[in-house]
């Protein structure tokens, strides 16, 4: 008599682990690491100030006092955006058991909100212009990170800082050095910044690590483990945490171009202000669907640019 086997048995429940597995990128380095604020205009606005130089100030006895002209403060603004993501699912979809999780809405939400902080990371850090927009383009867009540094830019051949809110100009790529960063943490310090943070992508990150000056590698006996990259940079200047960024210039440019900076970067100086901060809504019903939609509006503010660098126009592989 044949064996009755699984190949030809009707009704075997299939095999599918309760458990979905997405390895997408969701961390947030640059928002995660800076301070919140609150915005009250579509253009968000704020005050920057500097001493007067130094000088050899000594006075006779006697003198008579001069008054200097005094310098206004300079003020700066940038335009909040919007950004948004929805999701539409059929009400028989979410009545259905599936595998993975109870809600087949609470789970497309929760999905799309780590794609909209993704976003505005990549929005952040972009060279892409503020733009106040108007009626033939409704769109505002938030200056990023790189429209706004230029005191401290070591930059390829052509390449140059903008600053102001405007597009840098990219110049030709070359390869991440030590002497490159040193030059820029130079500059930051004689201009008065401290910079806390370097963020590279994920290849100048390893370059980064093969940096000598201020580096430690050791040979962990206990456990057989050699340490050979670098987390933290001892610089002349101060200590700074590195972090890889996979959203550097993400949406911005060529392929060969995105993350193709190293930002070094003093996170004090920076914000990111909020007109509507995160809000789910749950629209009016027009269809046999579930509807949600998130929005949140928001701009960078750069408290004072000359306080922190970029090396731009790297090699990215």
């Amino acid at each position: 008599m044949a064996t009755y086997a699984t190949y030809t048995t009707v009704g075997i429940r299939e095999d599918l682990a309760d458990i979905i597995y997405n390895i997408s990128p969701t961390e947030t380095p640059f928002m995660s690491g800076v301070g919140k604020t609150k915005a009250t205009n579509t253009l968000h606005q704020w005050q920057t100030d500097a001493l007067s130089a130094v000088a050899a100030n000594a006075q006779a006895e006697g003198a008579t006092i001069t008054y200097p002209t005094i310098s206004p403060t300079v003020k700066l603004g940038n335009y909040t955006q919007i950004s948004s993501k929805s999701v539409q699912l059929s009400g028989t979809n979410e009545a259905t058991v599936a595998a993975g999780r109870n809600s087949e809405l609470a789970y497309q939400v929760a999905k799309s909100a780590k794609e909209l902080k993704r976003d505005m990371e990549t929005a952040l850090l972009s060279n892409v212009a503020a733009a106040a927009g108007n009626a033939g383009a409704p769109t505002r867009k938030l200056g990023g990170v790189q429209t706004w540094i230029k005191t401290n830019v070591s930059a390829g051949a052509g390449g140059s800082g903008a600053g102001g809110g405007a597009i840098r100009t990219d110049g030709t790529q070359r390869a991440f050095t030590e002497t490159l960063l040193k030059d820029v943490l130079v500059d930051c310090f004689n201009s008065g910044g401290n910079p806390n943070m370097i963020m590279v992508n994920a290849f100048n990150k390893q370059t980064l690590s093969g940096f000598t000056g201020g580096s430690t590698r050791f040979d962990a006996a206990e456990d057989r483990r050699l340490i050979t990259s670098i987390d933290v940079y001892e610089s002349d200047f101060g200590t700074m945490q590195v972090a890889p960024n996979r959203f550097i210039r993400g949406a911005n440019g060529t392929a060969a171009k995105i993350g193709q900076d190293a930002l070094v970067l003093e996170m004090d100086m920076f914000s990111v202000s909020f007109l509507r901060d995160f809000s789910l809504q749950n629209p009016a019903q027009t269809a046999d669907a579930d509807q949600r939609f998130m929005v949140v509006e928001y701009t960078l503010e750069s408290r004072n640019e000359a306080a922190s660098g970029m090396v731009t126009d790297l090699t990215t592989s």
